[in-house]
């Protein structure tokens, strides 16, 4: 993978994430603009221009002018300083991303940063070495903080790093183990770039949307389980229906749902009619109908993420910039691209969205612990004797639990701004804040969804000696099978607990994701038309 600055992928991107994008590296075309940049910005200063974070001070200190002697030792002061984060420590597979992503904006050659700086970050990424991050303390105005704590390793000069996945240690100690130099010299002004910039807030980005695909995907198979349970009317996946909706993404999720349950006899009238019911069905409930809409939407959103974080990815996100004048000379222009209101803003809508999907899937996870509901499976689909045994009622409480605190972190933290640093800083975008909170709730969301499948599978055991011969559809019954696999149906009561964990660890693990149709990945979604 060679970084240029301009072709940085989704699946790339993704690749680093997981730790399976093997080196990384500086293209030869970028590292040549990189240094005619910096040569021209350097010239720039010698002709006397004044240039923030340069031969300037920061923040509310900006207009403190910096000598050409305190220029180098002013890089030192910026990473220590700004290193202030503190809380848990940001997964492996993000702070190596973070690093690739720094690198890849970098090498755009706007920032006039050294080839040799971003040669030392992929070094690191090459290496195994990640620095720990904590993850609290950024405003997501700029990744201050957590990339200030990058940078520390990145020059040996103090805090703690990983080498693969061996116990934190010093930089420099990690450094050596991993065969590299245990120091490196910044420059002047090649700190800012490496702090000022979202490198942080798009690795997070990345790994929510992946997280948030995965837990799409196995709700579509939870949510086929419910309707085999509760015999449900099929025809609200009816194809010509979501073609009048005009929503491509609304479409894909019917079709996904169509061949989830493909073959069914138990979603038919002579199911129905089976299982004792007496009176057509005529429709479901709204959270049964509209299903296909509710997780078109998200995935949706989850499409349009992808446009976003390769935008951001290969884009100059830091401040200031250093563009061409007419004459061939370079000069720094002042601004805000460091600004992370956009995938903020994002962020936002994805957490509220998957929210809703698991409140839907909470709400489908009542139904079945309902006879009048259920359309007549044992309340709280307890083992017989009922009454005596107090079946999965508990265990619906569990998403039931988590459903408001879900509700309250999904509050919007984007429109929370604050202003910071003598009003330097008087707008903030909370883009970390936002992450942060799409982060817990998605623990909350697959916590929900395992709920949802210990619950539609019971019901389908609970339904299955009434239903004679009928088969369920294919791909659903294999879905049964794999989830039995690893739970067994509940008979007479028994400690749930274990049943909950193991459910929570299927979903976690992506072992309950289903791909029924050859085109998933929202990627691959058109545009809405």
């Amino acid at each position: 993978m060679a970084l240029d600055g301009a072709h940085l992928t989704m699946a790339q991107m993704s690749a680093v994430f997981r730790g399976t994008s093997g080196p990384v590296a500086l293209s030869e075309s970028a590292a040549a603009d990189m240094t005619r940049t910096r040569d021209g910005a350097l010239a720039s200063l010698t002709e006397g221009q004044r240039v923030y974070g340069w031969n300037q001070a920061l923040g509310p200190l900006k207009n403190k002018a910096l000598t050409d002697a305190e220029q180098v030792e002013f890089q030192k002061h910026i990473l220590r300083s700004h290193a202030a984060g503190t809380g848990p420590e940001l997964s492996t597979g993000v702070a190596r991303l973070a690093l690739v992503l720094r690198a890849n904006a970098m090498a755009r050659g706007h920032m006039g940063v050294r080839p040799e700086t971003v040669r030392r970050m992929l070094a690191l990424v090459n290496a195994g070495v990640t620095p720990v991050m904590p993850a609290i303390g950024s405003l997501g105005t700029g990744d201050l903080q957590p990339m200030a704590a990058a940078g520390l390793v990145l020059t040996g000069d103090g805090a703690t790093a990983r080498l693969g996945g061996g116990e934190p240690g010093p930089a420099g100690d990690v450094l050596a183990r991993a065969g590299l130099p245990r120091t490196f010299e910044l420059q002047a002004g090649e700190a800012l770039p490496l702090i000022s910039g979202s490198g942080v807030l798009t690795a997070r980005y990345v790994a929510s949307v992946l997280r948030s695909e995965a837990f799409l995907d196995q709700f579509g198979g939870a949510f086929a389980l419910f309707m085999e349970a509760t015999r449900a009317e099929a025809g609200s996946l009816d194809a010509r229906t979501h073609a009048e909706r005009r929503i491509p993404a609304e479409e894909h999720e019917a079709g996904v749902l169509r061949a989830l349950t493909q073959g069914s006899q138990w979603m038919t009238e002579q199911g129905r009619t089976q299982y004792g019911e007496t009176t057509p069905r005529i429709q479901d409930a709204v959270s049964v109908r509209s299903t296909p809409h509710i997780a078109g939407t998200l995935r949706q959103t989850l499409a349009e993420a992808v446009a976003i974080i390769e935008r951001e990815a290969n884009s100059s996100t830091s401040n200031p910039l250093v563009f061409e004048r007419p004459d061939g000379s370079r000069e720094f222009v002042m601004g805000g691209n460091y600004d992370d209101a956009q995938i903020g803003h994002a962020i936002d809508t994805l957490n509220a969205q998957v929210t809703d999907v698991a409140v839907l899937s909470h709400e489908l996870s009542a139904r079945l612990i309902a006879a009048k509901w259920s359309y007549g499976l044992p309340d709280n689909l307890a083992g017989p004797p009922v009454g005596l045994n107090s079946g999965m009622v508990q265990a619906q409480t569990v998403a039931a639990a988590l459903v408001p605190e879900m509700q309250v972190r999904a509050v919007p933290a984007g429109v929370l701004s604050r202003p910071e640093k003598f009003g330097q800083e008087d707008h903030n975008t909370m883009a970390m804040a936002s992450e942060r909170n799409l982060d817990d709730n998605l623990e909350r969301a697959e916590i929900i969804l395992a709920v949802h499948f210990l619950l539609a599978a019971q019901g389908i055991d609970a339904a299955r000696p009434q239903m004679g011969g009928l088969a369920l559809g294919k791909r659903t019954a294999e879905l049964h099978a794999r989830f039995r696999q690893h739970i067994p149906e509940l008979g007479e009561d028994r400690w749930m607990t274990p049943d909950v964990d193991e459910a929570v660890h299927l979903v976690t693990h992506e072992h309950l994701r289903t791909d029924p149709q050859p085109a998933t990945h929202t990627q691959s979604l058109p545009h809405p038309r």
